[in-house]
C-alpha cells in the first residue's frame, strides 16, 4: 500500500519513512511539509493512507483533510499528533479522519494500526477515546438495537473488520454490511468511527 506523510517536522517524516520501509506491504510513496502540499500530492500520486499532522502553516490537518476527503473519499486518513485536546479531536473526525492516533504511539504499533486502518476499521487511541469519553453520562443504553446489531456494534467498536465479524459470528459479509446500515440509519451516525465513539461513551 503507499502512504504519504504529512508533517512540517522533518524529523518526525524521516523517522516513520525508515519503521514503515521496514514493512514488506508499506511503500512511503510521498511526504508533504503541510496540508496543501498534501492536496497537491494527492493530485500526482494518490496514496491508500495518509499520516496527516494537525498544526502546520499554509494549511492545517483537518483543512486537508476535509479536503481531501471530499475529492478522493476512498483515501484513509489518520490523524497523528501530540495534541488530546477534546476540540482538535472531533473537528478532525468530523472532517472526514478515520483513525486518530498520537505521536507517543509505540513505533511497533504504527503499522500494524495501519493495516487496521485499510481493512475498513476506525483506529483510535485509547487516550483519544478517554478524551472524547470522560466524564460523560454513560446512563444512554442501546434500546434501539437488537441483541445482534449490539453484538456487532461491540465488535466494531473493538476494531474488527467486516470479514472478522462475519467469522466470530457465523454469518456472511453482507449481513454484517447490512446490519452495519441498519444502525447507523437507527442511531443517526455517519461511519464506523462515529459508531466507536457512540459504543465507548456507554462504557
Amino acid at each position: 500500500m503507499k502512504i504519504m506523510i504529512v508533517d512540517d517536522d522533518t524529523l518526525v517524516c524521516q523517522s516513520l519513512e525508515v519503521l514503515l520501509s521496514r514493512e514488506a506491504d508499506m511503500k512511503v510513496s510521498a511526504i508533504a511539509s503541510d496540508g496543501k502540499e498534501a492536496v497537491d500530492e494527492c493530485s500526482n500520486n494518490l496514496p491508500d493512507v495518509i499520516l496527516m499532522d494537525i498544526r502546520m502553516p499554509n494549511m492545517d490537518g483537518i483543512q486537508a483533510t476535509r479536503e481531501i476527503k471530499s475529492r478522493w473519499a476512498q483515501v484513509r486518513i489518520m490523524m497523528l499528533t501530540t495534541f488530546r485536546d477534546e476540540d482538535n479531536i472531533r473537528l478532525a473526525l468530523r472532517a472526514g479522519a478515520e483513525g486518530y492516533v498520537l505521536k507517543s504511539t509505540p513505533a511497533t504499533n504504527m503499522a500494524q494500526q495501519i493495516r487496521v486502518l485499510v481493512s475498513g476499521s476506525s483506529v483510535l487511541d485509547a487516550d483519544v477515546l478517554k478524551t472524547i469519553t470522560g466524564n460523560r453520562d454513560s446512563s444512554e443504553d442501546l434500546e434501539p438495537l437488537t441483541n445482534r446489531e449490539q453484538d456487532i456494534l461491540e465488535l466494531i467498536a473493538q476494531g474488527y473488520s467486516n470479514k472478522e465479524i462475519a467469522s466470530q459470528l457465523y454469518i456472511s459479509e453482507g449481513r454484517v454490511r447490512n446490519t452495519l446500515s441498519t444502525i447507523l440509519s437507527k442511531l443517526n451516525l455517519r461511519d464506523r468511527t462515529q459508531l466507536a465513539i457512540y459504543y465507548w461513551k456507554r462504557k
